[in-house]
């Protein structure tokens, strides 16, 4: 073989090569088989904030976005937004950070290291967006699909510098002010190490406890709640249908009947247990629930007209790669990078008065900044 042809033979071979680059790790497919409609909804056209409904879908990036449109068939309820931005996710010594930290600095306004659950990097606790709604009269909330002691709902509620200690974080929930809680994790609120039963103390504190589905639905109300009808997580999409939707309405319903109003934190939980384990389908029918979510929650505010959605994340997991698919099928092929997270900036949705502010570039401390300032100037 002459030279010519072997420099020929090679150049092929690298140009087959480069082609196939998006195959160079195991690809998995997923097929939706119950796409469901999407409605253009009406943004709502006063300026007064009276409610702030921030929701979270756990190591969301646009990536997972953009593969459950393509599942959907080329519709999303988050495609209502009005405004979108980029946050930056970067925590004190730690390029790519987790729950505890990204989670910290969207509930306080404060980056801070890596595992720490809302305190500042020395330890200190630090005034989460729950604790501004309080001090502004209005009642605070979260619905959410993971057990209690997990990093999210611990970042409104809780002070810790590590995550793991997770008895010591569920024992800090009496004192937090929190109105309304919906998940899972019944399991570290007794039968504790340090011997308390943090059910009874909740009870002791004016909460009414419950720990099934029909005594929480049935629940109506004007007072405290706290609803943990599962010892860990809630089960897995399949099977638990639209919990997460009918959950956060029905904390809403409630917390709706102050007069001064209610901020409330949604997480889509367990997209992130499922970037972590690589399973495309359970994490692309997580993703799609949240989405539903989103869906009733932005109809109820087109119809408030006073309540302001934000929807975004607290960091990437699993480096999720769309490199296949047919939207009007809701096929897609995916591949992932990692079974931890990633250091992607994750996108800001929002969606009724004060949406304008969510655009551009910003860290995500500032997402609790322009939320607090938000609700402080709606009163």
């Amino acid at each position: 073989m002459t030279l010519r042809k072997i420099f020929a033979a090679a150049a092929l071979a690298l140009c087959v090569h480069s082609a196939n680059a998006q195959y160079n790790m195991p690809t998995q497919t997923f097929t939706y088989e119950h796409p469901y409609a999407v409605e253009k909804l009406q943004a709502p056209k006063g300026k007064k904030v009276k409610n702030v409904i921030l929701m979270i879908g756990d190591g969301m990036s646009l990536m997972h976005v953009y593969t459950a449109w393509t599942a959907n068939r080329g519709k999303l309820w988050l495609e209502n937004a009005q405004a979108t931005g980029l946050s930056k996710t970067w925590a004190v010594k730690k390029l790519v950070t987790d729950s505890g930290s990204g989670g910290t600095s969207l509930a306080t306004g404060v980056k801070t290291v890596y595992h720490a659950v809302g305190v500042d990097p020395e330890g200190k606790p630090l005034t989460s967006l729950v604790d501004v709604a309080k001090e502004l009269g209005k009642d605070a909330g979260m619905a959410v699909t993971c057990r209690l002691w997990d990093a999210t709902p611990c970042d409104f509620c809780c002070h810790n510098i590590d995550r793991d200690k997770e008895e010591e974080l569920v024992g800090d929930y009496p004192t937090s002010g929190v109105d309304f809680v919906f998940g899972g994790g019944a399991q570290k609120f007794t039968n504790r190490k340090d011997g308390r039963d943090i059910f009874k103390e909740l009870q002791k504190k004016g909460y009414h406890v419950s720990r099934t589905l029909d005594d929480f639905f049935a629940y109506d109300k004007n007072s405290r709640i706290f609803a943990v009808p599962y010892d860990k997580d809630t089960p897995l999409p399949d099977e638990r249908g639209d919990l997460l939707a009918r959950a956060s309405m029905k904390g809403i319903s409630l917390m709706n009947q102050n007069k001064n109003g209610f901020f409330m934190m949604i997480e889509g939980s367990q997209l992130d247990d499922y970037g972590h384990f690589n399973q495309l389908d359970l994490l692309m029918k997580e993703t799609l629930d949240f989405d539903q979510t989103v869906g009733e929650v932005m109809k109820w505010a087109a119809k408030d007209g006073e309540t302001l959605v934000v929807v975004t994340a607290d960091h990437e997991t699993g480096g999720l790669t769309l490199v296949n698919g047919n939207k009007d099928e809701g096929r897609v092929e995916c591949c992932f990078s990692t079974k931890d997270h990633s250091g992607a900036m994750v996108p800001v949705y929002a969606f009724g008065p004060g949406a304008e502010n969510f655009t551009g570039i910003f860290e995500n401390t500032d997402v609790f900044k322009k939320i607090k300032k938000l609700m402080t100037e709606g009163e």
